[in-house]
């Protein structure tokens, strides 16, 4: 009977799938790019069949090595989740818990709240993945998760939190040099933050009836990190979370009656977590604290 390849070679082309180069992978992997490149040619070898066409621009995979792509994948999501399950005990409260959250919930709401949490727990690790894209839970690519969409996975433990509004807001330096926008048509006068290619917020806001494009845009960036730090610069007019707003003495809204939007926010776990002590603390933890947040981030009632 053939022996099958050894895990080292598939972890090889894994890190050359994820990396896109021998010698990036060589590096993520601590090996040599020589080793690296002998792995992929023993796989090649193993399997019969080619992973990669070779040319002057580099490696380019093959069909058939990025469909054994995502199963290395889901291999890879779930070796990692079991070395944060070893890394504490079930009833102990240390180990490693892996959250993820959108970029501006992961940069500028969950560190305070994170910290609280440390403070309390010490000898727990956390790792935290900033994404606007949602995490397989499943998958375990992450063990929490903060979404602002309705989680529609299966198998999970969710909680709603609350609705977070975002609406127009401006540095109060921006609208003393500028003025202040007193209808949606003015704006056309001014210089607005925003995006570069759509997201589901975006739609959002076309669904209200808002008429956006990237053409109106002064400044475009896919972060919202970027587009909430040209904001606080003064550059113009963008969108922006009350919560984080209220924080703030200058940012200011605008037009609040006329634009802006709410998203529902949910907390949402693995139900095969809810035996672990400290991911079931992790997870109490932030709802509680979000939904605190949230009830600070409502959108001002529209004028009658």
């Amino acid at each position: 009977m053939t022996r099958p390849p050894d895990w080292d070679l598939y972890q090889s082309l894994h890190a050359v799938l994820r990396a896109g180069s021998l010698s990036a992978a060589a590096r993520a992997l601590g090996l040599t790019q020589p080793t690296v490149g002998r792995h992929v040619e023993q796989l090649e070898q193993s399997l019969g069949l080619p992973l990669f066409t070779r040319s002057p621009q580099g490696l380019k995979p093959t069909d058939f090595a990025l469909r054994l792509g995502g199963y290395l994948e889901s291999m890879a999501s779930a070796a990692d989740a079991a070395l944060r399950e070893v890394s504490g005990e079930v009833d102990q409260v240390a180990g490693v818990v892996r959250v993820t959250a959108s970029q501006v919930i992961g940069a500028e709401i969950l560190p305070r709240i994170l910290t609280e949490f440390r403070e309390a727990h010490p000898q727990v690790v956390i790792e935290l993945v900033l994404s606007n894209a949602n995490e397989d839970l499943l998958r375990r690519d992450a063990d929490i998760a903060v979404r602002m969409v309705r989680p529609a996975q299966a198998a999970l433990t969710v909680k709603r939190v609350g609705m977070i509004g975002l609406g127009l807001h401006a540095h109060r330096r921006y609208l003393e040099a500028h003025g202040t926008p007193e209808r949606l048509s003015d704006l056309a006068g001014h210089a607005v933050v925003g995006f570069d290619r759509e997201t589901a917020a975006i739609r959002v806001l076309q669904a209200q009836g808002v008429d956006l494009s990237r053409e109106m845009f002064a400044f475009r960036s896919d972060s919202d990190l970027a587009q909430l730090a040209a904001i606080r610069a003064g550059f113009g007019l963008g969108v922006c979370q009350y919560g984080i707003a209220r924080r703030n003495p200058d940012l200011v809204a605008v037009l609040p009656e006329a634009l802006g939007f709410e998203l529902e926010t949910w907390i949402a776990m693995h139900e095969d977590l809810r035996n672990s002590r400290r991911m079931r603390l992790m997870f109490d933890h932030l709802a509680r604290a979000l939904t605190a947040y949230a009830a600070t981030s409502r959108r001002p009632e529209a004028s009658v």
